[in-house]
C-alpha cells in the first residue's frame, strides 16, 4: 500500500476480507465503522478511499456500492518453498503478492472448478471431495489427467494409449482400465486441484 496509508490499513483490510468471506459483500459505511472501531462513517470512508487508491476495492459501475477489485483477493506468498523432507527454516511471509486465480487458470473463459466424487483416482493424489481445475480443450495427451465422456457419463481418468488407441486409466486397483467402444468424447484437461483440509 502507498505510505501515506495508516499503519493499521493492512489489519481493516483483514478484517474486510473476513466480512466479505461470510457476507459475500462490502459492508455499508456504518457497518464498516462498526467493525474497525470507528467513531464515524467519515473514517470508514477515508479508508474505503485509501484502499481504493491502493486497488483493493471499487466503486459499482452505478456508483452505489463498494465493491472488492482485483487485489483483494491477493494473499501473500511466502518468500520461501517450505520441505516436504527434513525440517527447514521459513523466512518470513512477507513475498510476493499471489492470485491463486493468476496461478491455477490461464484461459477463465475455457475453465471450470468440477468437484470429485469417488476414490478412483486416489492413487494420483486425487480424492473424493476435491475440486479439479478444468480447461475444457478438444485435445489432450497420454498422461494427462482428463475429464471424459463416455456411456453418457463423465469420469475423471488418466488419458492413456492401447494399441494405438485412448483408454481411461484409474489410479486405484481396485478399478478397470476404461476401453471406450466408439470415440473417445473430451470435455476436458486437468491443470490443477484444489483440497481443503479443515473446514
Amino acid at each position: 500500500m502507498p505510505a501515506s496509508n495508516t499503519e493499521r490499513d493492512t489489519e481493516y483490510l483483514g478484517h474486510l476480507r473476513d466480512y466479505f468471506a461470510d457476507a459475500r459483500r462490502i459492508p455499508s459505511l456504518q457497518r464498516v465503522a462498526t467493525l474497525m472501531g470507528f467513531a464515524s462513517k467519515t473514517a470508514a470512508r477515508k479508508l474505503l478511499g485509501r484502499l481504493e487508491l491502493a486497488g483493493f476495492v471499487e466503486r459499482t459501475p452505478d456508483d452505489d456500492a463498494w465493491i472488492p477489485a482485483r487485489r483483494f483477493f491477493e494473499r501473500a506468498l511466502a518468500s520461501a518453498a517450505v520441505r516436504a523432507g527434513a525440517p527447514d527454516g521459513l523466512e518470513g511471509s512477507g513475498g510476493e503478492p499471489f492470485l491463486v486465480d493468476d496461478y491455477l487458470v490461464r484461459t477463465p473463459s475455457r475453465t471450470v472448478m468440477v468437484p470429485v466424487k469417488g476414490d478412483s483416482m486416489v492413487e494420483a493424489g486425487i480424492h473424493d471431495g476435491d475440486i479439479v481445475v478444468v480447461e475444457r480443450i478438444k485435445a489432450a495427451h497420454a498422461g494427462d489427467f482428463v475429464i471424459a465422456i463416455v456411456d453418457n457419463e463423465f469420469t475423471l481418468k488418466e488419458l492413456g494409449t492401447e494399441q494405438g488407441r485412448f483408454i481411461l486409466k484409474p489410479h486405484n486397483k481396485a478399478y478397470p482400465v476404461i476401453r471406450p467402444k466408439g470415440e473417445l468424447e473430451l470435455y476436458g484437461v486437468v491443470t490443477g486441484l484444489v483440497r481443503r483440509y479443515r473446514d
